[in-house]
């Protein structure tokens, strides 16, 4: 079976440059608890999907990144590529393009995927019944790997030459949810199976989650056609993140998991930011529902959770919108509005970082060249 090469960097940015800037949400309905509630044909809600999407395009929202089940596809493949199709058609309709996630270790739920009746959220509690796809058991497991390559194919060849598809994510943040080095091999192997589909879109995969993990984020970022990382840190933070980035792989970046108030992870201050840099961006959430991810990681059941003492829990932590369209923050949409449906040139970095919470005048030059000491911690959703 042929694979095809890793696009260089040339052909990388050349179909970069042909798109809009990528701007858009990680997006579960809010009357799903998880992708496999997603995407099982008893509880696939293509009516609340619809009146979503259409909230995300008013936004001036142009691509969202929707996480797969692997369980789902090996239960009904037809059926989930007919989800799935279905799905594509209703973004599309609403201007928007998709970037499908294949595989996931984060597991907040501490469970295995499982397939039927999904448990209902505990209150709160941050993302109480999010599943690893395709479990962290088989990640280990090599007997399961050729099962594992025919999902990957059968996927990407059902859907390798259509435009409504923005690229292809084989693996969000490998190593988590104590998998740590363990999930390096199905990395690996993910693109190989991505590539040996040959899609039209880029490849890429959700590391560069946690600076620490130097291997996983080699591997993914070495093998990718366009480099993803996940940032939840504070202005100077994610201005050291991106110029590192963009000096070690010299590619297009996009920005799959961003947005955490508490921690000062801003729509005023983020949004510019990337737009400056032709970074592209996808919020962690959108409406607030069923995932609770307005809760902060520190309310998690398992040992994802932060401890982090006296944290706020009465801000939102992630998503923009409540279950009813109306905005969390009404400045947040206005930003949206200027930056992206506007088209607003964004200001200088120095105004950027004035902007930043705990940014004063004397911190200003080690914001903005990049000189800090400290260093950012892991960037995980």
């Amino acid at each position: 079976m042929t694979e095809r090469d890793r696009w260089t960097e040339e052909a990388a940015w050349d179909w970069y440059r042909e798109q809009e800037w990528p701007v858009g949400c990680n997006y579960l309905p809010s009357t799903a608890v998880n992708p496999t509630e997603m995407w099982q044909a008893a509880t696939f809600d293509p009516e609340t999907i619809d009146r979503e999407l259409g909230w995300a395009a008013d936004w001036g929202m142009n691509s969202v990144r929707v996480f797969l089940q692997y369980l789902v596809w090996q239960d009904d493949a037809d059926g989930l590529e007919r989800r799935m199709d279905r799905f594509l058609e209703i973004a599309d309709g609403h201007g928007l393009s998709t970037m499908f996630v294949l595989f996931d270790d984060v597991g907040f739920s501490g469970d295995e995927p499982s397939l039927g009746p999904q448990k209902e959220p505990i209150p709160g509690t941050h993302n109480s019944q999010w599943t690893p796809s395709p479990g962290h058991e088989r990640v280990v497991d090599r007997s399961t790997w050729p099962a594992l390559a025919e999902y990957v194919h059968d996927v990407i060849r059902r859907f390798r030459g259509d435009e409504r598809v923005f690229c292809w994510d084989t693996y969000n943040e490998p190593g988590n949810s104590e998998m740590d080095e363990q999930s390096n091999p199905l990395l690996r192997e993910s693109f190989a199976w991505a590539r040996e589909a040959d899609p039209i879109h880029p490849i890429t995969a959700g590391v560069n989650w946690d600076p620490n993990r130097s291997e996983q984020n080699r591997i993914g970022s070495e093998e990718a056609d366009i480099v993803s990382f996940h940032d939840y840190s504070d202005f100077g933070f994610t201005k050291h993140r991106v110029e590192s980035l963009q000096e070690e792989w010299g590619r297009p970046l996009l920005c799959t998991e961003w947005l955490a108030r508490t921690r000062d992870n801003l729509a005023e201050t983020h949004l510019p930011y990337f737009k400056r840099e032709a970074v592209g961006c996808y919020t962690w959430g959108f409406v607030n529902g069923k995932l609770q991810t307005h809760l902060p990681w520190s309310t998690a059941q398992t040992s994802i959770a932060e401890a982090i003492e006296d944290e706020d829990t009465d801000t939102w932590f992630h998503d923009l919108v409540h279950d009813d369209g109306t905005p969390y923050r009404p400045e947040e949409y206005e930003t949206f509005q200027r930056y992206v449906v506007g088209d607003e040139t964004p200001p200088p970095i120095e105004e950027l970082a004035a902007l930043a919470p705990g940014v004063d005048a004397e911190s200003l030059g080690s914001v903005v060249d990049g000189s800090r000491d400290d260093q950012p911690g892991p960037y995980h959703g």
